[in-house]
């Protein structure tokens, strides 16, 4: 069976070729004179997408190899199984023409031939019993093998939802504080990049979801700052990191701070703080 790690993709050029490019952004907006020109940032939200880009492509090439490589080696076994199977039916047709000579040759020899055919049926007996312990270690061996790809995908899974989660919560707070520096134009544009960069998201898989202002309260997918026992009747002020599902099953959910006067106020969570927030994978469970 080929070996998973023969298939993975060097990821620190992708890293760095990331971290280039957000220096690249970080040190272009640094040194631009304000207010900052529309072509500057787009130069600089171009940076940046490239960049998020190029930290998610080798995990998502990664993902798919491994698939393609469990798909190759389930054939490969499917493939091992048949003619194992051939073999044995070989085996029992060769028994079943024996068996007829022996009866066309003692032919009225009644003793002979029930001692003959008995001696056949053990064997073939005998033939079948090892037959079906060799077809169930053969199937452990492969329950085993499946279980273990099962592990590494689930473990891979697991790395990429958190690298995805970290670049999308990175962008939500770099949109809070374009819509708080005061400059709607700012504010738009990295608007429009982080829908671009949640769509890229959602080929994948993963959907990030804010709570709406005047929202009812719901404890399966929101989360309040600062209160252990939420109001049945609570209503969202905000949403201070946003929530993610994965496939359509919720992973984390969205932590917001509540109308009611007794809940703390809070800034949105920095994109640091908002990636300690954990996620409900399938390799957690």
């Amino acid at each position: 069976m080929n070996e998973a790690p023969d298939w993975k993709i060097p990821k620190w050029p992708f890293l760095l070729a990331n971290a280039l490019l957000l220096a690249a952004a970080a040190v272009l907006i640094y040194k631009a004179a304000h207010p900052i020109s529309e072509l500057e940032i787009g130069i600089t939200t171009g940076c940046v997408a490239l960049g998020a880009l190029l930290g998610c492509l080798p995990f998502i090439l990664d993902y798919r190899a491994t698939a393609k490589l469990i798909e190759v080696n389930a054939v490969g076994t499917v493939a091992e199984q048949l003619n194992d199977l051939k073999k044995y039916s070989a085996q029992i047709a060769a028994a079943t023409d024996q068996w007829a000579l022996v009866q066309e040759a003692t032919k009225g020899n009644t003793e002979k031939t029930v001692a003959a055919a008995s001696d056949i049926a053990e064997r073939m007996t005998t033939e079948i019993r090892e037959f079906n312990d060799f077809q169930l270690k053969l199937n452990d061996t492969e329950k085993g093998a499946l279980r273990l790809e099962v592990e590494k995908l689930r473990r891979a899974e697991g790395e990429w939802l958190q690298v995805v989660a970290r670049i999308l919560d990175h962008i939500f707070a770099l949109q809070n504080a374009a819509a708080r520096s005061g400059q709607p134009e700012l504010a738009e544009q990295i608007g429009q990049f982080q829908n671009a960069c949640r769509d890229a998201a959602r080929r994948v898989g993963v959907t990030p979801f804010q709570a709406a202002p005047e929202e009812k309260f719901d404890a399966q997918k929101h989360r309040v700052h600062g209160v252990e026992n939420p109001p049945a009747e609570a209503v969202v002020a905000e949403t201070l990191a946003p929530g993610l599902t994965f496939q359509g099953r919720l992973i984390r959910p969205a932590l917001v701070r509540l109308q009611d006067a007794s809940a703390p106020a809070a800034e949105p969570l920095a994109a640091a703080e908002a990636a300690e927030l954990p996620l409900e994978t399938s390799e957690s469970k």
